[in-house]
């Protein structure tokens, strides 16, 4: 891999963004690398939770700008259809996600960031979409997950400005989840994986899906979809172990059958 760096600490998969030169910036290459590495970790049944993050100072300062004159109206478009695919299958993977976000998550960063299930930033990282700037807007599902994730109003004002706001700022509009200082990054956001990785596996993929696919269905719909999938986990072992574990007074080992 040219642009990001795997790591497996079972039962956590860590992807790391590596190309620290250039702020970590999200190209054609980078794309492909994630979707291989990603899948590596969903296939791999020794990983529950995967961690995206970083090396250097930025989580990802976006796209590669520097790239952006090459584009035309066509390249263009298949460059955002390729990066939306891409968030698109971070977000509906049935393994939870979290964006560990040590530094700048700009554009296609935060939109990176936006398609985790969690995102954990250091007390120093800078969060925005600033591609207004540029005379573009996002294009990697920017426009669509914002809105979702803090309403309207405030996600309009981001796009629209193109301002940076800050962590703490980030956690009180709900961009982000939990804000903790640089020294304690990598710790909390293990610690967090480490609790995630406990509960079980089905369960997990029937929340994300409900969550993710019934956001933009009728509420009578998505409460259907949520009776059925209650009736589905009665047909695992993991309930069986987790109401037996609560009725016994210890602690659950699911093994997601």
């Amino acid at each position: 891999m040219e642009t990001i760096v795997i790591k497996k600490e079972t039962p956590i998969g860590w992807i790391y963004l590596n190309r620290p030169d250039r702020l970590n910036a999200i190209n054609q290459q980078m794309i492909k690398e994630l979707r291989q590495g990603i899948d590596e970790m969903v296939y791999d049944s020794d990983i529950k939770v995967i961690i995206i993050t970083g090396n250097g100072k930025a989580f990802s300062a976006g796209a590669d700008i520097s790239r952006f004159k090459e584009l035309n109206g066509y390249t263009a478009w298949q460059f955002a259809k390729s990066g939306r695919e891409l968030m698109d299958y971070i977000e509906n993977i049935s393994k939870p996600t979290i964006a560990m976000v040590n530094g700048y998550a700009l554009g296609g960063g935060l939109e990176l960031a936006m398609a985790c299930d969690i995102r954990i930033a250091a007390e120093e990282a800078q969060l925005g979409l600033p591609e207004i700037n540029l005379g573009i807007y996002p294009g990697f599902g920017g426009t669509q997950r914002l809105v979702r994730l803090i309403g309207k109003g405030k996600a309009l004002e981001l796009m629209l400005t193109g301002d940076r706001i800050s962590a703490k700022e980030a956690e009180k509009i709900g961009l982000v989840n939990k804000v903790v200082p640089l020294s304690n990054l990598e710790q909390e956001t293990r610690n967090f994986a480490l609790k995630l990785a406990e509960k079980p596996p089905i369960s997990i993929a029937l929340i994300k899906l409900l969550v993710n696919q019934g956001i933009d269905l009728p509420i009578l719909a998505g409460l259907n979809m949520e009776s059925l999938g209650w009736g589905v986990v009665f047909s695992t072992e993991d309930e069986k172990e987790g109401v037996s574990a609560f009725l016994e007074k210890r602690k659950a080992q699911f093994k997601g059958k």
